[in-house]
């Protein structure tokens, strides 16, 4: 029988608590005091620790950074009011495996409790430390070469994200990832890439935005020396170095219609070509390819062709904006703050309350890349012991940044568009046409109509 330590000085609570877990198959201990709790855990083993923040002698904190140094794997789930929210992403840090906000509610405890148990200590990465020993967190990933340094959100739209990644992952169906600049689609697919049985093998990633018309059968499959002009050597493309593993197509929308011919037959026969040359190649590939673009409208344009969107479409994961799962807000711009702490070389702790309340606030049109370019602005410029909402870019911290993603089709100017996303992208004009959903083309045309530098 699995035995649960609930760790609460709300006796009255933790016993209500208690019954309710013993009557659904459990043996449960509680503790009221961080000195009762690691008494507990030193005289008997525990499969899980429930734990309130807030104990009269010491914190939840506390109790973690304990279990820490002494070596404990026991998953901890930490009982937390809504302020302090703060507090619960310190404990995610430190290795909690999950928060419930008070009031609890009974069957998303019970479900939590139940994924703690069910996942094995294996799989769970080491969370970062600096001074002392942490416990290890199931949303971070530091794994082997390759592998990721990621946290997957605790919202609704953030679960059922990764839910999908991990039920598509096994197969080797082809998927299309749709998702606004800036969500994350690139790590998507290297997700996929990683739960696949092809995570061994190769994971090639091609910019398709990036490939030159007269170059993208090159780019794609290769050519022998003295092919064409500037083709000094031979050249391995990518659905040769992708053999065996998965190759990533970001932004397959801006493939030319050409390209698209050629891709086309490339997948229908697992066969290339190479520029120039008079032998074919078998390749054995599972396709990802990520848009931000409504393909379906591309093809109604007669843009983009319905044959090659429905091979590369078995599956379609929609990644959601940053500003569709709010709550997780918080989260990731702690986990981003780590990051900056460590490239700076700064130690900041973490946020002012009216800092997250305004980070909560904005819409983020550029969504996870805008929120870690943020969190490394404000890192640099903050002076203390936590980022002040003085530290945030003025569109953030004067919560002008509230609106509706940057869209040519907003009822705003286009000429203020434009101006807003130079702005939000720092003067990069690249990274400014995917803030609007254009290519660079388009946008230096309109840049050029408007006058503006």
């Amino acid at each position: 029988m699995e035995r649960i330590l609930i760790v609460d000085d709300d006796i009255t609570f933790a016993l209500m608590l208690r019954t309710w877990l013993s009557k659904r198959g459990f043996e449960v201990a509680t503790a009221s005091t961080v000195a009762a709790a690691r008494t507990s855990l030193a005289d008997g083993a525990f499969s899980l620790v429930l734990c309130d923040m807030r104990l009269p002698d010491e914190d939840g904190i506390a109790l973690l950074q304990w279990m820490a140094g002494e070596g404990f794997e026991t998953p901890v789930i930490v009982m937390t009011s809504y302020a302090e929210i703060q507090n619960a992403v310190r404990c995610m840090k430190l290795g909690a495996r999950d928060y419930v906000s008070k009031p609890v509610n009974p069957d998303e405890l019970l479900k939590k409790i139940r994924e703690a148990l069910e996942m094995p200590a294996e799989s769970v990465a080491a969370a970062a430390a600096e001074a002392k020993p942490v416990r290890k967190s199931p949303s971070k990933v530091s794994a082997p070469a390759g592998r990721l340094d990621y946290i997957e959100g605790r919202s609704d739209a953030s679960r059922r994200l990764y839910e999908y990644i991990r039920l598509v992952g096994p197969t080797n169906m082809s998927v299309l990832v749709n998702g606004a600049s800036g969500t994350g689609k690139e790590h998507v697919a290297q997700l996929i890439h990683q739960n696949s049985k092809r995570a061994g093998k190769p994971f090639v990633a091609v910019d398709c935005g990036a490939i030159p018309r007269e170059l993208a059968a090159s780019e794609f499959f290769g050519h022998v020396k003295g092919s064409f002009t500037g083709a000094v050597s031979d050249k391995m493309g990518a659905f040769e170095a992708a053999d065996g593993g998965t190759l990533f197509l970001d932004e397959v929308g801006n493939l030319t219609y050409e390209t698209q011919v050629q891709l086309l037959r490339a997948l229908q026969e697992r066969r290339i070509r190479p520029v120039g040359g008079n032998r074919e190649i078998p390749v054995d590939i599972r396709l990802v390819a990520a848009t931000n673009e409504d393909l379906e409208a591309a093809i109604a344009r007669g843009t983009f062709r319905a044959d090659l969107y429905h091979r590369i479409n078995s599956f379609t994961l929609r990644v959601p904006s940053l500003r569709e799962r709010r709550e997780d807000i918080p989260l990731f711009a702690d986990f981003f703050l780590d990051q900056a702490n460590r490239e700076l070389d700064k130690r900041i702790v973490g946020f002012e309350a009216a800092a997250v309340k305004a980070l909560s606030a904005y819409d983020w049109p550029g969504n996870l890349r805008q929120l870690k370019n943020t969190v490394m602005s404000a890192t640099l410029l903050a002076a203390g012991e936590y980022i002040a909402v003085s530290d945030l870019p003025r569109e953030i911290s004067e919560g002008s940044g509230s609106s509706a993603p940057l869209s040519l089709h907003d009822p705003v100017s286009e000429e203020e568009q434009i101006r807003r996303a130079l702005a939000v992208a720092g003067g990069n004009k690249s990274q400014a046409a995917k803030l609007l959903g254009i290519d660079r083309k388009t946008l230096y045309n309109k840049l050029r109509l408007y006058g503006i530098e």
